[in-house]
């Protein structure tokens, strides 16, 4: 497989810092293996920026490893950070990180609630899932869906990295010629429905064209919060 690599990030229009970050930051193809990355960090003096930065720095830093191993070496970083600054006292950050393989695997490590989305025969698929507290009281049968937007605590997090010895989610699929991947920060998904999201990725060819599209979408919604987005389109 060949892949097309397009990401964007867009401090919004409210917040006056972006503490998000993403992997790579140029556009690029290639066969693979390659890592592509979205993190979105959190704390004061601005501890979120740095954060999700020296998340993704030691994720895609390692030589070799899996997606599961290169989130739980972004996790280890975090902490030591955080425990060597008393500035930087609980800072955290969620990462979704995937791993693209040659022979079509896609892997997938994640903690927070940053997504991963699958795009197939125009169909939209998350692949992850949030781990807030809205997300667990739907899981329990305490919450409706359908209430879970106006929930006081619906930015809850119940999982990040930087949070102690935090369990991270992995996922190992197989991808076809066609798919697109779209990963993204809450940024997005907290402004633009997975409807609108569908739309903008099935109508817009080029991979940065569709990036740029999306958070155009959030800004054009309020952009309360900063936006990041990776678009990955299989090519055979």
């Amino acid at each position: 497989m060949n892949y097309t690599i397009a990401t964007a990030t867009h401090v919004g229009r409210v917040r006056a810092g972006n503490e998000d970050a993403v992997f790579p930051t140029q556009d690029e193809s290639t066969a693979g293996p390659v890592v592509v990355a979205v993190a979105d960090g959190m704390g004061g003096h601005a501890a979120g920026e740095v954060a999700s930065a020296i998340a993704i720095s030691s994720a895609v830093g390692l030589e070799a490893g899996s997606a599961l191993e290169r989130v739980e070496a972004a996790n280890a970083a975090v902490l030591a950070a955080a425990a060597g600054d008393v500035s930087k006292a609980g800072m955290g950050t969620t990462l979704t990180l995937a791993v693209f393989w040659p022979d079509g695997r896609l892997e997938i490590g994640h903690v927070g609630d940053s997504r991963a989305y699958l795009l197939r025969n125009d169909r939209l698929t998350q692949l992850t899932i949030d781990h807030t507290f809205v997300r667990e009281l739907i899981a329990q049968g305490r919450l409706a869906p359908e209430d879970a937007e106006s929930h006081p605590r619906r930015h809850m997090l119940t999982r990040t990295i930087g949070m102690g010895n935090v369990r991270v989610d992995s996922l190992d699929i197989y991808l076809q010629p066609a798919d697109r991947v779209l990963l993204c920060s809450d940024g997005l998904t907290g402004l633009v429905s997975d409807i609108r999201i569908a739309r903008i990725l099935t109508s817009t060819p080029a991979p940065a064209d569709a990036a740029w599209s999306l958070i155009e979408a959030a800004n054009a919604a309020g952009g309360h919060d900063n936006t990041t987005v990776a678009v990955v389109d299989v090519v055979e």
